[in-house]
């Protein structure tokens, strides 16, 4: 099993890499949707205070939190490009690729709980987080359910 300081960077980073993907789609998101462009910025803002909450934690236990993404959030982005390439940066296209990032926000801290030798006022903060980024999860799902209810 992982170590607290372990999971806490990881958690780190998957809020890094959140960060990342919703500022790429705010770059690919067209100028009309100014909803989206809304609901990704406080997305942005959300998992800045996430991260800063988790380093926070990460210093009180004497650890060296990361800077950079995961090695997943690398690969996520890339098939951000290239999916983009091949089918254009439409709505639908963003929303998927946000509620798979999503999805793997919630994959992350799922296991985090689910690791034994985290410490427990590292285990309710990762509580209280995956709580708030589910909302967001369903939040970006009901946008992606909406634009394949209007077909």
């Amino acid at each position: 099993m992982k170590t607290t300081l372990e999971v806490l960077n990881d958690l780190v980073r998957i809020n890094n890499d959140r960060i990342e993907g919703y500022r790429r789609a705010i770059n690919e998101t067209k100028d009309l949707d100014i909803d989206l462009k809304a609901v990704f910025n406080n997305c942005i803002n959300d998992s800045e205070a996430y991260r800063a909450q988790l380093v926070s934690k990460v210093k009180e236990y004497g650890g060296t939190p990361p800077e950079d993404t995961t090695l997943s959030g690398k690969v996520y982005r890339l098939w951000m490009d290239l999916k983009a390439t091949f089918t254009g940066s439409d709505r639908k296209t963003i929303l998927a690729s946000c509620e798979f990032g999503e999805d793997a926000a919630q994959k992350a801290y799922a296991a985090a709980l689910d690791n034994d030798d985290v410490k427990a006022d590292a285990m309710q903060l990762i509580a209280e987080q995956k709580q708030a980024l589910k909302k967001a999860h369903d939040l970006i799902k009901k946008y992606r359910d909406a634009h394949d209810s209007v077909k």
